[in-house]
């Protein structure tokens, strides 16, 4: 009998393992101690090892890529295309997280603002340490690192923005050089992308387990019975990011790539599921890789440059919620927000996402920005801290699935994708 789809056992190991978390919290048992520990153990461990190919892949896959572009002439309409669409997507996600925000209002309790249910005043004691010294200059500190002083040193504290562009300049300066040292060059990072591919699917394997872990650890540590606002926040940004993945990027496929979208989100469900469980782009981004050339039918040169770009700057969901976090907040504290302070918002959250630290709660360092500009205690990010980590790894999963659907977009006008291609699953899933 054969196994499920892979989709079908990640589902199912994360359902299974949001019941055992949902057990662990009420601290049942005398095994709930050891049993956690374990679970810590195996969920590191399978990070550790996406963390492990993710570096070499995306360095491989980019210089692969950008070189097999051919010419500055067709790699600048590659990159400009994709940008726009990261772009594009990245403001339309924007616009329905505040639209929703705007009509329910979250940050409202019983018609009044709710700061006084949510303690705002005392949130700053909540706030953890790394991010007690972090705002404005952090972000741009990030921006700076798009040109990376020391390359290594870069990788080494995966800096991907840095990585991303040394790698497409190297790639793009390859086809300059003799063509005999080109033709060695290429044939040595095609040995590497094909091995790091290789690595990544065998780790893939035991991807049921690790989600199965990582999704019995985030359910224990979730702790969602909490004030109504917070309850209502985390409604709001659910709901604008399904309706972002299941009516937006849909027709956007449908529209530009000619593509079914239920073919093509089987397709990607796995790497959906494993950006769900890892609440990581970069560190999904091998299984990415590998759902978007295997399944999607997507072609390597397209997805090789397409997605290490998106896994860095394309962040819909992240941008969303950093939008709404704002407005929610801005509710709570009884600011009527004008169109054109919104308009603000919508701005720097695409600039903000962009540029989100890699750190744990990466993402309120980037709301902060935002509560600073419009005139807001910056400490109010505080209270989000409850739903933090359940709500990043949902929008994870709609950055990964962005970067996907750009990426089968871009192939389609490139000439790689037929019209009406359906996506196809291996037979051993």
């Amino acid at each position: 009998m054969a196994l499920p789809g892979l989709h079908w056992r990640i589902a199912l190991a994360m359902g299974l393992g949001v019941l055992l978390g949902s057990w662990l919290q009420q601290g049942a048992g005398p095994t709930a101690m050891p049993l956690a520990a374990l679970l810590d153990f195996i969920g590191t461990l399978f990070i550790s090892a996406l963390k492990m190919v993710m570096l070499p892949l995306v360095i491989a896959a980019l210089i692969v890529g950008v070189a097999s572009a051919g010419s500055g002439r067709r790699l600048g309409r590659l990159g400009l295309r994709t940008v726009t669409f990261f772009l594009l997507t990245t403001i339309a996600a924007i616009i329905t997280g505040m639209v929703l925000a705007n009509l329910l209002m979250p940050g409202m309790v019983d018609g009044r603002p709710a700061s006084d249910v949510l303690a705002l005043e005392a949130s700053s004691a909540d706030m953890p340490g790394e991010l007690a010294d972090k705002g404005l200059g952090d972000v741009f500190n990030v921006l700076v690192g798009i040109v990376p002083g020391n390359v290594f040193s870069a990788a080494a504290s995966d800096d991907m923005i840095g990585v991303i562009v040394f790698s497409i300049l190297f790639g793009s300066f390859m086809l300059r050089i003799r063509q005999e040292l080109a033709a060695t060059l290429s044939r040595f990072w095609n040995g590497v992308h094909q091995v790091m591919l290789g690595i990544t699917g065998w780790i893939m394997q035991f991807a049921p387990l690790g989600v199965f872990c990582l999704a019995a650890q985030a359910s224990a540590k979730s702790g969602l019975a909490t004030a109504a606002p917070l309850l209502a926040f985390s409604g709001v940004v659910l709901a604008a990011l399904a309706a972002h993945a299941l009516l937006t990027l849909p027709l956007l496929l449908r529209l530009f790539a000619g593509t079914g979208p239920l073919a093509f989100y089987r397709a990607m469900m796995p790497a959906v599921l494993t950006g769900l469980a890892t609440a990581s782009s970069p560190v999904t981004l091998p299984v990415t890789m590998q759902c978007a050339v295997e399944r999607a039918a997507i072609p390597n040169r397209v997805a090789s440059l397409v997605l290490p770009l998106g896994a860095a700057i394309n962040l819909n969901g992240t941008a969303l919620y950093q939008a709404v976090a704002a407005v929610f907040l801005a509710q709570a504290y009884g600011i009527d927000l004008s169109l054109s302070m919104q308009f603000v918002i919508l701005a720097i959250a695409v600039a903000a996402s962009v540029a989100t630290p890699g750190i744990p709660y990466g993402s309120l360092v980037a709301i902060s920005v935002i509560l600073s500009t419009i005139g807001l205690p910056t400490e109010a990010v505080g209270v989000l801290l409850v739903v933090d980590r359940f709500l990043e790894m949902a929008r994870t999963s709609v950055d990964v699935l962005g970067d996907a659907i750009c990426a089968a977009i871009i192939a389609r006008h490139d000439g790689g994708l037929a019209a009406g291609t359906s996506p196809a699953e291996p037979a051993s899933g």
